[in-house]
């Protein structure tokens, strides 16, 4: 048994159904296209076979998150609050490059949130 599992994403796939031909096991043979995990030995056959790479290979088990240090931690939370008041600021401007700045903003402070401790990691 491997330490990885086959998920597929619906929306990147073209339905060419290669993944069906090479599952050793038959876990990608569902009737609602979700790949089913107890029957996935994690061999990643389905993955590389697919073409349009709506398959990827997800750890069974993620690692803990590490602690950080307070300093860092306060050093995030100042960074967050200086993307917040660039995310307002640029929505007071007008036109596409406001709107470019306002989303990188977000995800900047998302990616601060999340590495300051208080969102799951995002998958690799």
């Amino acid at each position: 048994m491997y330490e990885k599992y086959a998920v597929r994403n619906i929306r990147l796939c073209t339905k060419d159904c290669l993944c069906l031909y090479v599952c050793p096991t038959g876990a990608t043979d569902t009737e609602n296209s979700i790949i089913d995990v107890s029957k996935c030995n994690g061999c990643g056959d389905c993955a590389d076979a697919c073409p349009s790479g709506a398959i990827s290979m997800v750890p069974r088990e993620y690692p803990p998150q590490q602690p950080k240090r307070e300093e860092v931690i306060n050093a995030m939370r100042a960074l967050l609050r200086s993307k917040a008041e660039q995310e307002n600021i640029a929505a007071g401007l007008s036109g596409r490059l406001a709107k470019a700045i306002e989303k990188s903003n977000r995800i900047m402070a998302e990616d601060i949130i999340r590495e300051a401790g208080y969102l799951l990691p995002q998958s690799q």
